[in-house]
């Protein structure tokens, strides 16, 4: 079973210092591309982690030695002597980064995905399929099975590989399929009636055939799991659903709580957000066949960005217009679900809490609560807990070989705090 201790959360700092050897090129590199990949293209990089990189993306890509000036236990164990550099996603910045690009080198894989998730949920009964296809189109990033790609091919050129296994291809189907369903679910739970800016499931179909969907699909990916037929990934998985529903027990048991702690809120994030994204890199470190000390370090670094991924959500729901949001803004905060910046403004502002234990009963009370986490500081601190959770999600990356899919990794991590630059 996988576990997390919370108890003891560190947010240190780190950077990279990566140079390549036998290659030179003064090019600049903002974009990931399959077809450069292919070509031989050399690209030198410096995206404002701190470090330093320069990139040999030969057709044969074993013959391009990239050293790195740190020692092998400093890659596998991710601690560098003396105080690492933070990341800064502002320094030498040349525009924002498009998670289009960043997928581009598993492009053919997520179009492979994209093919089977709705064959895979099953035809048989047409409610049920009509209620994945309004989830499955309602334009998400697939940023979970785009993970897995990334991770099965760098992982994948540590030992040799030269293709995916069907278990890497399996891996990211069922993630996407329990992501799919949790939302489903999630949405039942919050009421809510706008999801990336469509109707959700059960305003469509109703509570019933939501909840039954979202059941459904759960079993469905379960099956799919099983048949895996590796029992380190299945209790990988398995638990990630467990934690889902811990999660929400979690967040229901401390609506309105002003006294709610940040560790409290970091593990009910990592329940939600950060546990399905780090077994979703781990396991397919897993198919990879690679050390345990490598798969270890590809959860840590799924939980790491699955944490900065949900702090930066919670940002965007005071920073954000409705619009952008694709919901109303402020909606956790109204519910009575206190996140990062509502807990670092809680210890500056009482008068906040006085409007939050009234469960806003007075006209304006909400608008008045907003503008209290923003004067108070409370987003500029879970912005800075964000980057730190960034900072650890880079480092744990140093136990990767160099390549387009650990620069496409990397560039996730940039790519969340740039919106909320």
């Amino acid at each position: 079973m996988m576990s997390m201790t919370c108890h003891n959360l560190e947010f240190s700092r780190t950077g990279l210092d990566l140079v390549a050897c036998g290659c030179s090129s003064n090019a600049s590199l903002d974009r990931f591309s399959v077809r450069n990949h292919a070509k031989g293209v050399f690209k030198s990089v410096n995206r404002g982690y701190g470090a330093r990189k320069l990139v040999c993306c030969r057709r044969d890509i074993a013959r391009c030695r990239v050293f790195s000036t740190k020692t092998p236990e400093t890659l596998i164990n991710g601690v560098a002597p003396g105080p690492p550099p933070v990341l800064d996603v502002k320094k030498e910045s040349r525009g924002p980064i498009s998670i289009t690009n960043l997928f581009e080198v598993v492009a053919d894989d997520l179009l492979t995905l994209n093919k089977n998730l709705q064959s895979i949920v099953g035809a048989e009964n047409p409610v049920l399929m009509s209620a994945a296809e309004q989830i499955f189109g309602a334009g998400g990033k697939r940023m979970r099975p785009a993970l897995v790609f990334l991770v099965s091919r760098a992982t994948a050129e540590i030992v040799g590989l030269k293709e995916l296994t069907t278990e890497h291809r399996r891996l990211a189907e069922i993630i996407e399929m329990i992501h799919t369903a949790s939302l489903i679910h999630d949405d039942v739970l919050d009421e809510s009636d706008m999801r990336r800016g469509k109707e959700t499931v059960h305003q469509l179909y109703g509570t019933r055939v939501a909840v039954l969907a979202g059941d459904f699909m759960f079993a469905q990916s379960s099956w799919y799991l099983a048949n895996l037929e590796n029992l380190e990934v299945i209790k990988l998985i398995s638990q990630v659903i467990k934690d889902f529903a811990s999660g929400e027990i979690k967040q229901a048991s401390s609506l309105f709580d002003c006294d709610v702690e940040l560790e409290e809120y970091l593990i009910k994030s990592y329940y939600k957000t950060a546990s399905l994204i780090a077994a979703s890199t781990k396991g397919a470190a897993i198919f990879s066949g690679v050390d345990s000390s490598v798969s270890k370090q590809m959860y840590q670094y799924g939980k790491n960005l699955g944490l900065s991924f949900q702090v930066v959500d919670d940002i965007l729901d005071f920073t954000q217009s409705a619009e952008q949001l694709g919901k109303p803004a402020g909606s956790d905060l109204a519910k009575g679900n206190l996140t990062a910046p509502v807990i670092f403004a809680l210890e500056k502002e009482p008068k906040l809490r006085e409007i939050i234990e009234s469960e806003f009963c007075e006209t304006g009370s909400l608008e008045e609560a907003i503008e209290l986490v923003k004067s108070c500081g409370g987003i500029e601190r879970a912005q800075d807990l964000a980057k730190e959770k960034a900072d650890l999600a880079i480092q744990n990356l140093q136990s990767l070989p160099q390549s387009a899919f650990r620069l496409a990794l990397e560039g996730m991590v940039k790519y969340n705090l740039e919106r909320i630059d």
